[in-house]
Formats: structure tokens, C-alpha cells, sequence
């Protein structure tokens, strides 16, 4: 078989068996995660569904943690997630819109994993209906 024919053969290969769950698959350098829930992936800025890290931003800073213990929880979280994603497989599973940030609320799977479910089983992310009016997770307390 002639080499152009037995990669392509190859290449179709891998696309029936790699599924791609209802999204697209992108590469580790088009995920840039800024927190632990929420990033830019191909181009877009996104938020996770259904979930919440802790944030990074000065405490008492508009929309930062609320105390430096949430604040070192935040870069814990991302550091987690980072690693979590590095060189694996990434899709879209689902898209729920826009949130009121203009990002794209979405759930994520890692080589198959749902990344937010994940994440809240590590304790690195808290389970959170933002869409529903919930207070958002405290952080703060031990």
C-alpha cells in the first residue's frame, strides 16, 4: 500500500475510534484555564457548568476571595486543573449559553471524564446552581 494511502487509512481510523461526544476535540495549547472554573478554550472564553472554585483575585477585591485561605484554595485549584487537562484529550460535551460575563457556560470531558464532576469529587471545585439563585460557596470556612 502506497505510504499518503496507509496514513490516511490510518488517520480515518483513529477519527471512527476516537468519539467525540457531541463536541470537538482541541489540543492542550488552546485550553488556558485563569482559575479553576473558568478559562479560554479555542478562542473563547468559557466558565464550567454547575461548579465553583475558589477564587484568586485580592481578598477584598471586586469578585476576590473573601479571605487569603479561599485565595490559596484558588491557586490550588487551578494548579489541579492545569495538571488534570496537561496533554489530554478535550471535548465539549455541552453548551449552555452565554453567561452574564459573555462566556460560554459549558461542560468539558477529559479522555473521557466530565471534568467539573471530577474536580468537585477532589474537593478542588464546589457543586453550585449559579443559574439558580444559590449563594455562592463559602470558601472561607474550615
Amino acid at each position: 500500500m502506497h505510504p499518503f494511502v496507509k496514513a490516511q487509512a490510518a488517520a480515518f481510523i483513529f477519527l471512527i475510534a476516537v468519539p467525540m461526544h457531541g463536541g470537538c476535540a482541541y489540543s492542550q495549547s488552546n485550553l488556558y484555564w485563569s482559575d479553576g472554573d473558568s478559562g479560554r478554550f479555542e478562542g473563547e472564553d468559557f466558565r464550567l457548568h454547575g461548579v465553583d472554585a475558589p477564587e484568586t483575585g485580592g481578598v477584598g477585591a471586586f469578585g476576590g476571595a473573601k479571605c487569603e485561605r479561599e485565595r490559596e484554595l484558588g491557586f490550588d485549584a487551578k494548579a489541579e486543573v492545569v495538571e488534570f487537562t496537561r496533554n489530554k484529550s478535550v471535548h465539549i460535551t455541552h453548551r449552555y449559553g452565554e453567561d452574564r460575563y459573555g462566556r460560554q457556560v459549558i461542560d468539558i470531558s477529559v479522555n473521557g471524564q466530565d471534568a467539573g464532576a471530577m474536580m468537585t469529587g477532589r474537593g478542588v471545585l464546589k457543586a453550585w446552581d449559579y443559574d439558580g439563585g444559590e449563594l455562592k460557596p463559602d470558601w472561607c470556612s474550615r
